[in-house]
């Protein structure tokens, strides 16, 4: 299964190459109208996303699906989501409290890949106030093992192993291919 998976920068987004895949990812920070440009470009099956923290409180349009907060079965995966980031500021959409995330995700359900806006915390942190990661992630992670957890927010392309989870952040586009079929 071919991924197509995009977050935080619209302008690198705007110029994705019009690669056919099956599945389009998007980590939040990025206009609903941004969105449509690489689906209507490279025309996957399904568009799943997330908002981030300069994302607006509109509910996106079909054919996005939200995953914030729940799940999505797509080529034999288990994909499951968390919007936003932390509360670094007292106004805004998509805004978290640390304690309240852990709250939200402790019934959560075990996914394959977890499709998140922010990363799990001191995993590709940035050395600010802002772009810090969820506990809670690293708590569902060392609790449930997802193969994959995508994030952006931290404006990295970089990868981590977690306890056997293969993170990854992202900044603009990137590829990947997802063998089919369950992976837990």
């Amino acid at each position: 299964m071919k991924l197509l998976i995009i977050a935080d920068d619209e302008f690198v987004v705007r110029r994705v190459p019009a690669v056919p895949v099956d599945l389009l990812v998007s980590l939040g920070d990025m206009p609903e109208a941004v969105i449509h440009i690489p689906a209507d470009r490279c025309r996957p099956k399904t568009v799943l996303a997330v908002k981030g923290n300069h994302d607006s409180a509109t509910p996106f349009r079909a054919p996005v699906k939200n995953l914030h907060l729940g799940t999505v079965k797509f080529g034999g995966l288990v994909f499951g989501g968390f919007g936003g980031s932390w509360r670094y500021k007292p106004v805004g959409h998509h805004l978290f409290e640390q304690e309240g995330v852990e709250h939200l995700l402790a019934t959560f359900p075990p996914v394959d890949v977890f499709v998140a806006h922010n990363s799990p915390r001191m995993v590709h942190d940035r050395d600010d106030e802002v772009h810090i990661g969820f506990h809670a992630f690293n708590t569902y992670i060392n609790r449930h093992q997802p193969k994959y957890f995508l994030h952006g927010h931290q404006h990295h392309d970089e990868e981590t192993v977690v306890a056997g989870t293969r993170v990854i952040g992202i900044l603009g586009h990137r590829f990947l291919d997802l063998p089919d079929g369950h992976l837990v």
